[in-house]
Order: C-alpha cells, then structure tokens, then sequence
C-alpha cells in the first residue's frame, strides 16, 4: 500500500509540473495517429483517415499535419508543394488539395536535405507548426507523429488539447508489441485512445479474393486486452496503396471501391461517433 501511495503521489508530482494544455485555435478536435514503431504504414493511414473524415456525411472541415519533422512524407502523398504564404499576423496558411488543409516541415525545408537538428530546434519547429499556423475553422485535425515515443509526441501529448490517438500496428508480434506500449504511454499522459488499426493485414488477391496473411495472423485483441482499447480497423494491402501514395492521392479517392478504402471509411465513422458522443 505505502508503494502504492508513494507511485500516486509521484504521478501527482509529475502532473502538477506539466505545463498546461491548450488547444488549437479554430480546431475542434486534434486526432494524433502514432504507432510504436517505424514501417507500420502510420503516413499511410493518416493520410486516408483524414480523407475519409473529409468525406463523412457529417460534412467535417479536416486538416492533416505532418509531426514527423525528420521524415516527412506528407508532401509527396498529398502532393502538396511551395513554401506557405503568410496571414497578417504571420501566421501560416496551409496549403489545401482534395479538400484538406495541409501543414508539414516538408513545406519549409528543401526536400533534398535531411533535417539534422537537437532537441531544441525541434521542439522549436513543433511549435511553429502548431500554434503559428492559420487553420481556420477545423472539425478535425489528424496529426501524423513520429514512430515511437519520443519528444515530439511527448509534448504534443502534455501541452495539447487532444481528443483522441489512434495506434497503427500490423500483424507481427514485433510491432503488436510496441503498440501496447504505446497505448500505455497514452494512458501514462492521459490521453484516450480511440482505437488501434491493424495495417497490412492480409493481402487480398485481385483475382479471386483470397487472403494470405503476408505477416502473420497473431491476435492483437489478446495483446491489448485490459489497456481498454478496441480495434477499429483492419486494413488489407493493396497495389493500389502504393501506387495512389506516391501519385499523391489518398487510396480513398483514388480506389473508392477498394477493400481498405471501405475498411478507412468504417474507421472514420467510428471517429465521428466516438468523438460525437463525448
């Protein structure tokens, strides 16, 4: 019991010399899309799960920004480009396609240079891109973080209003593994978790339907059971995720009738009732 006391006194501690968070001005709900490690396909599904918000029956205002401030990808996948123009106050103004407004470091930097800062130049950027930023009015805005738990996601996490995070996994145990893990730093900052996605799971044949498991079939339900959290999607491969990503359109609308578009629109709904219901 003294244990006990002692842990919740220190967590009490922790929280007190948190700085206070804030929200975004103009945004009413700020999505963060983690995952606990690298190649999980996280870009993918940020991407066309805010493709998907933008065309929820619920009309929704939607905008993605790209946290990943070392390896950027949103550029390319939303075919954005040019650096952004300036409101009066010099602020930042997003940059739009298909709908959606956009913001990434990719936009400041030359695409041809690595971004090789410290902690303190990053943290600076974060900031940048969050609160020097003119996003209007939005419904929602999806933040695609960097794999892991690091910095950035720590205090995107402890300084912003957030509504919810989504924890993209696939089917190895290597990546389940730190999924959990990151549902529970999550849980550790008081975040809820909306849900987790299981990406690249299974690869359907265009020919006659069948599903082979490409990287495995463990069950990611008894590895998260007892963290509270659900899955809400399972999303299958497809030629076509690749070919729309590097064309620069989301799959969403780029294959509207495909598998993992359907399977992106269910997740959407489950967003909006979710966040809806709170």
């Amino acid at each position: 019991k003294k244990s006990e006391a002692l842990k919740a006194r220190q967590e009490e501690l922790m929280r007190r010399s948190l700085p206070k968070r804030k929200s975004i001005p103009g945004v009413d709900n700020v999505i963060l899309v983690s995952s606990g490690k690298g190649g999980v396909g996280k870009s993918t599904v940020s991407v066309n799960i805010a493709a998907a918000l933008m065309q929820h029956k619920s009309n929704p205002a939607v905008g993605i920004l790209d946290a990943d401030l070392f390896g950027p990808s949103l550029p390319t996948m939303m075919n954005v480009s040019g650096l952004p123009e300036l409101t009066p106050q010099n602020n930042m103004i997003p940059l739009v396609n298909f709908g959606i407004k956009c913001m990434s470091m990719g936009l400041l930097v030359d695409p041809k240079n690595a971004v090789v800062w410290r902690g303190p130049m990053v943290m600076g950027a974060l900031n940048k891109l969050l609160n020097q930023t003119d996003w209007g009015s939005l419904d929602f805005l999806v933040v695609d973080t960097p794999p892991g738990t690091g910095d950035v996601l720590l205090s995107l996490a402890q300084t912003i209003d957030i509504a919810g995070a989504i924890v993209v996994s696939t089917p190895q145990k290597v990546a389940q593994i730190d999924a959990v893990k990151g549902i529970d730093m999550f849980k550790k900052v008081h975040v809820p978790v909306l849900g987790l996605v299981e990406n690249m799971s299974g690869f359907v044949c265009g020919s006659c339907g069948h599903i082979t498991q490409v990287f495995g079939s463990n069950d990611l339900q008894s590895l998260v059971e007892g963290s509270g959290a659900e899955i809400i999607g399972k999303v299958p491969l497809d030629p076509g995720l690749v070919q729309s990503s590097d064309n620069g359109q989301p799959l969403v609308l780029s294959f509207p009738d495909s598998a993992p578009t359907k399977e992106f629109h269910k997740i959407a709904d489950i967003i909006v009732n979710k966040l809806s219901s709170n």
